[in-house]
């Protein structure tokens, strides 16, 4: 995620999380995903293609996925092209992942504005899976019109969009696109909009085809996981949730932090391995998803990090797969 806890250097952070990407390799991983964040802390990461180009050439074997690239702020044709590079030079290792983003100043930095946001999605999405799927590209659109070019690499990709509100399912749903859900829903809320998507899709992938987040943290104990997560993520969701700065000065609703943080704890896999393995089951089972990414920097600590990532390989992975 590239998680800028207090303290802790954003450079140094980036180079943390390529580290952290090749010891999930070691370990057995299939995959890791990197965040995209802008002008906070909160993640520090502002170009998710670019560090996973990064992390790419460190790695043989792991596929790297961007949770997510942000739409709203980008023009799609150029960010196809940025994933054409990385499947090419990969041998096909990369996974875009693409979101709607949020009404944040981030719009206005990059000059793409509120109505791409707003009203937007869809086309982008569109001309995104057009770019990234054909030789050539045009749009005739309200946010993009341009002659016919030539996509140079041409590659055949298939975007997973995150998905957190029932308009962004249903945009997923009737494109067929494979959903990203957030960890800040449980596995019954992740099941009800699963429903929905088969309900809205014509031909729905299985829910296996899916992916969710979660947090994942062991430690010798249940105890000892949660008290680690309540003494660290605090301080990191404090400063960082308050760097969502609205673009047009609409109000945010308060957040319960330390609420939220015992909400993780107890939804996903926190605790010993053991308590681990049955919280991946039990989503696998209430939901039918078969592909769950672990947030692994909770503990705020790099030498934590590659710890967690190296006992959640050894014991709780390969209990759990397949």
């Amino acid at each position: 995620m590239a998680a800028g806890f207090p303290g802790r250097e954003p450079g140094q952070v980036l180079r943390d999380t390529v580290e952290a990407i090749a010891v999930a390799e070691e370990v057995g991983f299939d995959d890791a995903w990197i965040a995209e964040h802008h002008f906070m802390s909160y993640g520090v990461c502002p170009s998710a293609a670019t560090l996973a180009g990064v992390a790419l050439g460190r790695t043989t074997r792991i596929r790297i996925g961007t949770a997510v690239s942000v739409l709203s702020t980008r023009h799609p044709v150029d960010l196809a092209e940025q994933a054409a590079i990385l499947d090419q030079t990969s041998g096909g290792r990369f996974t875009l992942g693409v979101g709607r983003g949020g009404p944040w100043v981030d719009l206005e930095v990059f000059g793409t504005g509120l109505d791409r946001f707003e009203r937007g999605f869809r086309e982008s999405l569109d001309l995104l899976c057009d770019a990234l799927a054909r030789e050539e590209v045009c749009a005739d659109g309200e946010f993009f019109s341009f002659r016919k070019v030539p996509m140079v690499p041409a590659v055949r990709l298939r975007p997973v969009v995150a998905c957190t509100s029932p308009e962004t399912v249903a945009i997923a749903a009737e494109r067929g696109l494979p959903m990203l859900l957030g960890m800040h829903v449980g596995d019954a809320e992740k099941a009800a909009v699963l429903r929905d998507y088969a309900a809205l899709a014509g031909d729905p992938p299985s829910p296996a085809g899916h992916v969710a987040a979660a947090v994942g943290h062991v430690a010798d104990t249940t105890e000892q996981a949660v008290r680690e997560l309540r003494q660290a993520m605090p301080r990191w969701l404090e400063p960082g949730l308050a760097g969502y700065v609205p673009v047009d000065g609409r109000a945010r609703p308060p957040r319960d932090i330390p609420g939220y943080v015992d909400f993780l704890c107890e939804t996903h896999p926190v605790g010993s391995p053991e308590r681990c393995v049955r919280k991946i089951l039990r989503t696998a089972e209430a939901t039918g998803l078969r592909h769950l990414i672990l947030m692994v920097e909770g503990a705020g600590d790099h030498a934590r990090t590659l710890a967690n990532i190296r006992r959640l390989g050894a014991e709780v992975l390969p209990r759990v797969r397949g």
